[in-house]
């Protein structure tokens, strides 16, 4: 799918707020997001704090989303358990999935975050999906209904040249 059919389905959902840390995994969509102007990005330094920015949007009555790569998975552990899951903070977290299929597929660098992404958001009960180039409309429903009948952060996981 390309960026700008990934984008439409996003700001159809009334998803038009997003924060992040850019990631090469979906270049082309990270910069079509940014010229974008029916969405609100806030570049952040790190994941936490895209986070906290994206967590904002529920205390207005929408749902934020958070742009990375799953190598910042990591950085969100504490403010996921400790905040969003604590006080039932429903965020969008896009992760573009590096590492997937493992070697030959990425940088070695990638290989074992990319083998345990599923399961940290598995161990922290945290609803994802996996998105296939041809599901983007079902797997973005499934996601939203289980974000919203929780009240919690959701992950989209987004393998390397799924977004073109």
């Amino acid at each position: 799918m390309d960026a700008h059919e990934f984008w439409a389905a996003l700001k159809g959902r009334g998803l038009n707020f997003f924060s992040g840390v850019p990631d090469s995994t979906f270049q082309n969509a990270y910069n079509f997001m940014v010229e974008d102007p029916d969405i609100r990005y806030v570049p952040a330094v790190r994941e936490d704090v895209a986070l906290g920015i994206a967590s904002a949007t529920y205390f207005t009555g929408g749902l934020g989303g958070v742009i990375m790569q799953n190598s910042g998975v990591g950085n969100l552990v504490n403010p996921l358990t400790s905040f969003n899951l604590m006080y039932r903070i429903p965020a969008v977290l896009i992760v573009g999935w590096r590492g997937y299929g493992g070697p030959p597929n990425d940088a070695p660098e990638h290989w074992i975050m990319g083998a345990k992404t599923p399961e940290f958001f598995e161990l922290m009960e945290v609803p994802y999906e996996i998105l296939g180039p041809d599901d983007l409309e079902a797997a973005l429903d499934r996601l939203l209904v289980n974000i919203r009948g929780r009240s919690v952060p959701g992950a989209l996981l987004v393998r390397s040249g799924v977004i073109t």
